[in-house]
C-alpha cells in the first residue's frame, strides 16, 4: 500500500486489501487443494454442480435455502460485484464508509456512485432516511440509481448491524426500487455469536437482495480467491443469474480446478474447518478487544469490533497531537501509522470518508507473529496476548498511541 498520486496510476492498484487472519492453511484444506492439482479441466462458469451443492448446504445451514439455478460462483467476491454491477446496470450506493473494493469496479464499468452516511449504531448499511433522500436526489438530477451494496457484517468497522436498522434500511431500499446485494463475507466471524443477532436482509426482502460471501473471510486464505453468491428464486433473479454468468463468461472468470475443490470441502464445514474458524475467531475477537482498548485509551474514539480482523479509530480527538507530528489528514495519518506501527493502517479516505476526516481501519492479522510456527501458536495458546511476540506487538501499538495521548495532555491550554 502507497500513495497514488505522482506516478501515473490509479489507487485501485494499491489499495487495502481486506483485512486478512495471518494464520497458517488448514492443512485439510491444503490436502484437499493438492489432490485436486492433477486437474486440468476447466472448472463450469459459475460452479461445478458439486460446488453450487455445496453452497446450498451452507446457506441451508443458515436458514437462507437457496433454490436450484440461483448460486453462482466465481474466483472472488471481486468477480461476483462486477458481474451483479454490469447486469443490473444504473448507479451504484454504497454506505460511508464501505469496504474498499466496492466503489472502483463500479467506476471501472462506467457507474456512478453515491456514498449514503452510516447511522450511529453501525457501519455497514446506509441511514434509511439519507438513503431515500439520495435517492430522490439522485433520479432529480437525471440519474439512475439501482443498486445498493451494504454488508450486515462489516469491513472497515467491524460492527454488525442491529435488526432493526436493517429492516428500515431494507424497507427503504425497497421503496426505492433498488436491487440490494448484500456482502455477508464476515458473518461467520462474530466475535460473541450468544450477544449479537446478525440477520440477513434477504430474510426481509428475498425477491430484491443477492447475498455475496467471499470465502476468504472464515474458510480460505485470500491466495485462494473463491466466492459464491445467492440470487432471488424469482423469474428476475433467474433473469438476473443468467446475465451475471454471461459476464463471468466474458470475463474468463472460472475458479481453478484445485481452488473450487478447496471451496467445496471448506462449504461443506466438516469438523476440521468449523474448528479451526471457532479458534481463529476466538483469537481476533482478542485481539480486536485490545486493540480497542489501546485507541480508546489514548482518547481515540472506535465503536467496539463485534466481527471480523479489523476496527475503524476516529482519531479526531487527538487532531492536535497529530498536527504537531504533520498529520493533517486521513493519507498523513496513514503514512504515521504505517511508519510507526510497522503495519498497515490504511486511512478512511480509502473506504469513501472524507479526507479530512482522521479515521483509520486497524487490522489483527498483523499482531499474530511473522511465521507460521509463532501464527500456529496464536491459535492453540490459552490466552494469546501473553504469548512474548503478541505481547510484544501489542505493547508497540500501545506505545505509539500513548504517545499521541500523552501530547495531548501536555498541550498548552489556549
Amino acid at each position: 500500500m502507497r500513495r497514488t498520486d505522482p506516478e501515473g496510476h490509479g489507487p485501485v492498484r494499491y489499495g487495502p486489501p481486506p483485512p486478512c487472519d495471518g494464520l497458517p492453511v488448514l492443512p485439510e484444506a491444503a490436502a484437499v487443494l493438492a489432490a485436486a492439482a492433477g486437474r486440468g479441466e476447466d472448472e463450469p462458469v459459475g460452479g461445478a454442480p458439486v460446488l453450487l451443492d455445496a453452497a446450498h448446504g451452507y446457506w441451508e445451514r443458515r436458514g437462507l435455502p437457496a433454490g436450484t439455478g440461483r448460486v453462482a460462483a466465481a474466483p472472488g467476491a471481486n468477480a461476483l460485484l462486477v458481474a451483479l454491477t454490469a447486469a443490473l446496470g444504473g448507479d451504484v450506493l454504497v454506505p460511508r464508509p464501505c469496504a474498499a473494493w466496492w466503489a472502483p469496479y463500479a467506476r471501472l464499468l462506467g457507474r456512478p456512485v453515491f456514498h449514503v452516511p452510516t447511522p450511529a449504531e453501525s457501519g455497514g448499511l446506509p441511514d434509511p432516511f439519507a438513503l431515500l433522500e439520495t435517492v430522490r436526489r439522485v433520479r432529480a438530477e437525471g440519474g439512475d440509481p439501482r443498486l445498493l451494496v451494504l454488508s450486515v457484517a462489516d469491513d472497515p468497522t467491524g460492527t454488525v448491524a442491529p435488526p432493526d436498522l436493517l429492516h428500515e434500511a431494507a424497507l427503504a431500499a425497497a421503496d426505492a426500487g433498488l436491487h440490494v446485494v448484500s456482502d455477508e463475507t464476515w458473518r461467520d466471524t462474530l466475535h460473541d455469536p450468544r450477544a449479537t443477532v446478525l440477520l440477513s436482509p434477504t430474510e426481509m426482502l428475498p425477491e430484491a437482495v443477492t447475498v455475496v460471501t467471499d470465502l476468504a473471510g472464515a474458510l480460505l486464505p485470500a491466495g485462494w480467491p473463491a466466492a459464491v453468491a445467492r440470487l432471488p428464486d424469482t423469474p428476475g433473479g433467474r433473469r438476473l443469474h443468467a446475465r451475471v454468468l454471461d459476464v463471468l463468461t466474458a470475463l474468463g472468470a472460472r475458479l481453478a480446478p484445485p481452488v473450487a475443490a478447496a471451496a467445496g470441502y471448506v462449504l461443506a464445514e466438516p469438523e476440521a474447518v468449523t474448528a479451526r474458524r471457532s479458534a481463529a475467531v476466538r483469537l481476533h475477537a482478542r485481539l480486536a478487544a485490545a486493540l480497542h482498548t489501546a485507541v480508546t485509551g489514548a482518547g481515540a474514539t472506535a465503536r467496539p469490533p463485534q466481527a471480523g480482523r479489523q476496527l475503524y479509530a476516529d482519531l479526531a480527538p487527538l487532531r492536535d497531537a497529530l498536527a504537531a507530528r504533520g498529520v493533517g489528514d486521513a493519507q498523513e495519518l496513514e503514512d504515521h501509522l504505517t511508519a510507526r506501527l510497522g503495519m498497515p493502517a490504511p486511512g478512511g479516505h480509502r473506504f469513501g470518508d472524507d479526507l479530512p476526516a482522521l479515521r483509520v481501519r486497524l487490522s489483527t492479522g498483523p499482531l499474530t507473529g511473522a511465521t507460521d510456527a509463532l501464527r500456529a501458536r496464536c491459535l492453540t495458546a490459552p490466552d494469546p496476548l501473553e504469548l512474548p511476540h503478541v505481547h510484544d506487538a501489542l505493547t508497540a501499538v500501545q506505545s505509539v498511541f500513548d504517545d499521541l495521548r500523552d501530547a495531548r495532555r501536555w498541550e498548552p491550554l489556549r
